[in-house]
């Protein structure tokens, strides 16, 4: 369990921020300040984040914040039945054990053998409109521990994503967490303290994290990655983000991946659509996510529930962090891809998408 988090707050610098806490029983912060909080806005465009051209790939952690009260119909549900987040009393997972967090989540990441971290970026985000209304000055920091390590504050160090709209008021916060990583061992990665609501309404409780690692390893394909992330709601805009200049072969093997917000389960319209100019549009799938429910409250992988997380849910109730596979959208080859990700009847939220292709030698 990680030590006591008041005195390593008071002394902690993340970056040009310094972020003093002394932490209440009930594990709610009694006073927190931050020299500068980031700035927010009401959207942000799909911009490229990171892009490379190595043998290696990107790998992704991921886990929800909050679920529904423990109940038999919770239960079915969180197994993967049906049923979304405005159907139930939310409340927040806490896994740590440590009285100082109200909330907190584990998911692993997994690196091939003799891998080296190139970048990593964490997301993190959701709704601070419920039955309660949670402070949006703490939208931009979140605790970290690393496998086996004592909980880092993590200051977000770009522009906070921040919209209401639908009775629901919707954020996501982002941070360069390369060094930490790099660091470290792979293994269980520990976040709390995300600044999600609890409570039941029309619009639903939900949030979680993601932990997107971009990777160099002699003994993978040479590939092009990319990771681009914005903030936009999926009802009134689609994100639509070019990998170009790239040459892969007919053949050639990808994913991609999404992280978004409030998709719910059984809503169908809602897609990710690769396109190249031999290929035309094909549109993304797996035995996790039908074509037309992308956005369905899951964390995948390839088609995978992806083992190594804690507390693992299989409907994870308004929270996407999904991975699938490109094969069929690269059939002829070509020089440049798009990726779109669409809703019709979701009020969802898009914030990550990223690509990795393999490169023709």
């Amino acid at each position: 369990m990680p030590p006591s988090l008041g005195p390593l707050l008071r002394r902690a610098t993340v970056g040009v921020l310094a972020l003093a806490a002394m932490w209440a029983p009930g594990g709610f912060p009694a006073a927190a300040t931050a020299a500068a909080p980031a700035p927010e806005t009401s959207s942000l465009s799909f911009a490229q984040r990171y892009r490379a051209h190595q043998h290696g790939g990107i790998v992704r952690a991921a886990n929800t914040a909050i679920s529904c009260r423990p109940a038999p119909a919770c239960s079915e549900v969180q197994a993967g039945g049906r049923g979304v987040n405005g159907d139930f009393d939310m409340f927040y997972v806490d896994v740590d054990g440590d009285p100082n967090t109200y909330n907190s989540s584990r998911a692993e990441v997994r690196l091939p053998a003799g891998s080296r971290v190139s970048y990593a970026r964490l997301y993190w985000g959701g709704n601070l409109r419920v039955g309660e209304q949670k402070p949006s000055e703490d939208n931009g920091r979140v605790l970290v521990a690393e496998p086996g390590g004592a909980y880092k504050p993590v200051v977000a160090d770009t522009v906070v994503g921040h919209r209401v709209a639908d009775g629901a008021e919707a954020f996501q916060a982002s941070a360069d967490v390369t060094q930490l990583v790099r660091d470290s061992a792979p293994g269980l990665y520990t976040v709390a303290q995300v600044n999600v609501a609890s409570g039941r309404s029309a619009a639903g409780a939900w949030g979680g994290w993601t932990l997107v690692v971009a990777y160099e390893n002699p003994a993978e394909p040479l590939r092009d990655l990319a990771l681009w992330d914005g903030f936009v709601r999926l009802s009134a805009h689609t994100p639509n983000v070019r990998l170009r200049d790239i040459a892969f072969a007919p053949g050639a093997w990808g994913y991609a991946g999404l992280v978004a917000y409030n998709g719910d389960r059984g809503t169908t319209g809602d897609s990710l659509t690769v396109t190249t100019e031999r290929d035309g549009s094909t549109d993304l799938s797996g035995p996790a996510n039908p074509s037309d429910d992308v956005l369905n409250s899951t964390i995948s992988d390839l088609g995978d529930n992806p083992p190594g997380r804690v507390p693992w849910h299989a409907n994870n109730l308004g929270y996407d962090s999904d991975v699938f596979d490109l094969g069929r959208g690269l059939q002829r080859g070509g020089d440049q891809l798009s990726l779109r990700l669409h809703a019709e009847r979701d009020t969802a939220w898009a914030g990550v998408l990223f690509a990795a292709v393999d490169a023709q030698s």
